[in-house]
């Protein structure tokens, strides 16, 4: 029996863990050619891929040149920090406002931190899990321009927001503060809530980039002492 060749799929997966984990550096360059060398396929499925991978931010094709993969800029992340910080402190005000009892009381019972439902450790996860909970609170608001916002500024930081989670102790932390934010709203006590929002946005803030920056000098580190040869 003969081993399936990777799909485009797979290879989406693939490409984007070595993006999230550095092994593609960022600014970084590659071409299809390289890529279907590779993987052992041909140019179509890594297209298909890249196209993908183009669309959600992790890179962007140049034609006739290649793909570049994202360039990691802090001072470029703390801007969009600075504008999740202000949208998500509007979201709650309208959350406080006009978000029903039975909704909140949903959010706080999926957010239980004994119970800790639908709880995973794996990075990915807890961080789409995570964006769902900031977003669901955005929606309950009502105002859909703050929901389009916030999910475009959510794309836009995605890929380092992964890299919180990569500790178990800080899934715990997440579980408690999303709870305690809830339990304020329910008691409609908005300044508790962007306080604690506040502090719970700043805090991942500081913890992702801490650590891509240690990931980069990591990277650059292996880039220098073991040179890839160049490529087409």
């Amino acid at each position: 029996m003969t081993d399936s060749k990777p799909s485009s799929h797979d290879v989406y997966n693939s490409l984007r863990e070595m993006i999230l984990s550095f092994e593609l550096y960022p600014g970084s360059r590659v071409t299809e050619l390289e890529l279907a060398a590779q993987f052992g396929v041909s140019r179509t499925p890594i297209r298909s891929a890249l196209q993908r991978l183009e669309a959600e931010g992790y890179l962007t094709i140049q034609p006739k040149q290649g793909c570049y993969i994202r360039a990691i800029d802090i001072a470029e992340l703390t801007q969009y920090y600075q504008v999740r910080v202000a949208l998500e402190l509007f979201s709650l005000d309208l959350a406080c406002t006009y978000m029903p009892d039975a909704d909140l009381h949903a959010l706080a019972d999926a957010w239980d931190p004994v119970k800790q439902m639908e709880r995973s450790d794996n990075p990915e996860d807890m961080e789409a899990r995570d964006e769902s909970f900031h977003m669901a609170l955005a929606e309950g608001g009502g105002n859909l321009a703050l929901v389009e916002y916030l999910a475009d500024i959510n794309r836009r930081i995605r890929i380092i927001r992964r890299l919180d989670f990569t500790n178990g102790g800080r899934i715990d932390k997440t579980y408690e503060e999303h709870h305690a934010m809830i339990k304020h709203l329910l008691a409609r006590d908005l300044p508790h809530a962007q306080a604690l929002m506040r502090e719970h946005i700043n805090y991942s803030e500081n913890f992702a980039k801490n650590l891509t920056l240690t990931q980069l000098a990591k990277s650059r580190f292996l880039v220098k002492h073991h040179p890839q040869p160049a490529t087409g």
